[in-house]
């Protein structure tokens, strides 16, 4: 995803059937805001000035999706990748605590699940060439709501400041019966 505002100044015509070939979501906004009357009204007067304009587009281009995997990491347990990286994120699946080398979880308890399930993201995230700094978004499954505090001292140690945003959830059940998953969004 690409965001650009400009003044368009002599710019050419887009190809727009072209366009929806390679790129079948775009969409385009006029640049109507404050701030758009105060940059229009900042450009020295002219006959030839052309409005700025915002524009927001989305490519499904399968070309520029790129599966990453790490066998530091568990292998996906089904039909998805560990991470994918596309229009300068990459998107880690969810992780669960499991040790790479034997597919088992480190233990029942979910303070070394989370441990775990963090361990195994940041070698997700490297890669995927991201940090855990890069992190923007994480969701956090829990298979109770009780073990939050437990969750949130191990979690604070892995991002640093800004923490990203985030959404935690309760969830009737998770895969292998997991006591935690966590999946997160990094800016490249």
């Amino acid at each position: 995803m690409a965001w650009c505002a400009a003044r368009s100044i002599h710019v050419p015509a887009i190809d727009v059937g072209a366009l929806r070939k390679r790129a079948p979501v775009a969409a385009g906004v006029g640049f109507a805001s404050v701030a758009g009357t105060t940059l229009w009204n900042s450009f020295p007067s002219s006959s030839k000035r052309s409005t700025p304009f915002a524009c927001l587009g989305i490519s499904t281009d399968s070309r520029i999706k790129e599966a990453v995997q790490t066998e530091k990491a568990p292998a996906a347990l089904g039909p998805y990748s560990q991470a994918i990286k596309a229009n300068n994120f990459l998107f880690v699946s969810g992780v669960l605590g499991l040790v790479p080398e034997t597919g088992k979880f480190i233990s029942d308890s979910v303070e070394d699940q989370t441990e775990q399930v963090l361990k195994n993201m940041g070698e997700i995230l490297k890669a995927g060439g991201a940090s855990y700094a890069a992190v923007v978004k994480t969701t956090i499954m829990l298979a109770d709501l009780k073990d939050f505090k437990k969750v949130n001292e191990i979690y604070a140690k892995y991002f640093p400041s800004p923490a990203p945003a985030r959404a935690t959830y309760q969830v009737a059940a998770l895969p292998l019966d997991a006591k935690i998953e966590i999946e997160c969004i990094a800016a490249l």
